[in-house]
């Protein structure tokens, strides 16, 4: 990070608080830090407190040039190294999905050459609207990075998606990615086969049996595979997750379909990560039609599935096998005897009972064991960071192979 070249673009939003703690951490690693601020921006925090945590003048306006001998949107566009937004308003994401230049902020943007990463920061509802969802699945084609925002209680009132990330997580990101432009891509030349989601068991043709997996662990894992270079194939369950870049993806509902799906590629695969919660069982009979209530019970008689983790573990040929265990109690003991009983290289256990991790949520907490006991432990932190230390910590069990 040391010298590294950072603009970070403040928009009008409450989080505007948060962008002082982001430069502040970037300035202690090292990095030199610029700021542009919008005009609504500055309704929330000043200039000067920019000014203050960077050591550098702050651009808010297009037309103050401070220096005749250059422009300073310029300047700051051909010599940045990463370019941040945060937060990144729906508004600011609108006009960059539009090429709208207005102010200083979307001006230097569309005059940069840099990588850009987004914090968006917003209401839920405002997230969530089709528009600003295909503005931003836009600038993801075009190659921007997101750190999506976490859920919680919003300053508005509501409690869902649109907190902006913490600071400590953007940095870490932008950590990971100075290092990952600074060192070769471990799994270049890699294939590598995840499962993810749930899967869906058919009771009659309106119900099934299910789980309350969301996939987006999975999901993350292929994108931070795609990342260190390997060619990734993700066989997913029933999602309303977008594929994400650069994934051959397949689509399966049942076990069964899962199961075909896995084996079919098992053999083209070096890397297999079976991330999916799968249904341990399924009815012994689908009915044709509806069922109707009758009397005061119903016995719904099910039968096991075929255990795909099992099977990997049986017919693999010198593949590296990663599963998953979602426990409730005695984490590390049923995670250890899973990895030792289905022939797994290494485990990633976590808790779904602790608060703020597990099914749905956007952050995580887990242990990974490999043969010998408890290889890494990453306490609650971002999917997406899990799914890197994860794909690291592959990479490295890979090249030792």
């Amino acid at each position: 990070m040391k010298g590294k070249r950072i603009v970070v673009g403040v928009s009008g939003g409450i989080a505007a608080f948060k962008a002082a703690g982001l430069v502040s951490k970037l300035a202690q690693t090292g990095a030199e830090v610029r700021v542009i601020l919008t005009e609504s921006a500055t309704r929330f925090v000043t200039p000067l407190t920019f000014q203050t945590l960077s050591r550098h003048h702050v651009s808010v306006d297009t037309f103050d040039e401070q220096d005749p001998w250059k422009v300073t949107h310029i300047d700051l566009a051909d010599h940045a190294d990463l370019f941040i937004i945060a937060p990144a308003t729906a508004n600011v994401l609108g006009k960059a999905a539009h090429g709208i230049g207005d102010d200083m902020l979307t001006t230097t943007l569309l005059a940069t050459k840099a990588p850009i990463m987004v914090a968006p920061a917003m209401n839920v509802h405002m997230y969530e609207n089709p528009i600003v969802q295909e503005n931003m699945a836009k600038l993801a084609r075009l190659g921007w990075h997101f750190i999506e925002p976490g859920s919680g209680q919003l300053a508005c009132g509501y409690v869902g998606r649109g907190r902006m990330e913490e600071p400590e997580t953007i940095v870490m990101a932008v950590e990971d990615f100075f290092r990952g432009q600074d060192t070769a891509k471990a799994l270049t030349g890699k294939r590598v086969l995840i499962t993810a989601g749930p899967t869906r068991e058919a009771i009659d043709p309106v119900r099934y049996l299910t789980n309350r997996s969301s996939g987006k662990m999975g999901y993350v894992l292929a994108e931070a595979a795609v990342e260190a270079g390997a060619s990734v194939t993700l066989v997913s369950g029933p999602t309303a997750l977008p594929s994400p870049q650069g994934v051959q993806r397949v689509n399966v509902t049942t076990a069964e379909e899962m199961y075909d799906a896995v084996m079919g590629r098992l053999n083209e695969a070096d890397i297999i990560i079976k991330s999916a919660a799968v249904a341990d069982y399924q009815p012994e009979n689908v009915a044709t039609q509806k069922l109707k209530k009758v009397g005061k019970e119903m016995v719904l008689r099910l039968v096991r599935t075929k255990d795909i983790a099992a099977d990997i573990g049986k017919r693999k040929e010198g593949q590296f096998f990663v599963g998953f265990a979602a426990e409730t109690e005695n984490v590390a003991e049923h995670a250890r005897e899973k990895l030792a009983r289905k022939g797994m290289d290494l485990i990633v256990a976590n808790d779904v009972s602790t608060p703020g991790a597990g099914f749905d949520g956007d952050m995580n907490t887990v242990r990974v064991y490999d043969g010998e006991g408890e290889v890494l432990h990453l306490p609650l932190v971002s999917k997406k960071e899990v799914a890197r230390r994860i794909v690291d910590l592959i990479s490295e069990r890979w090249t030792g192979k």
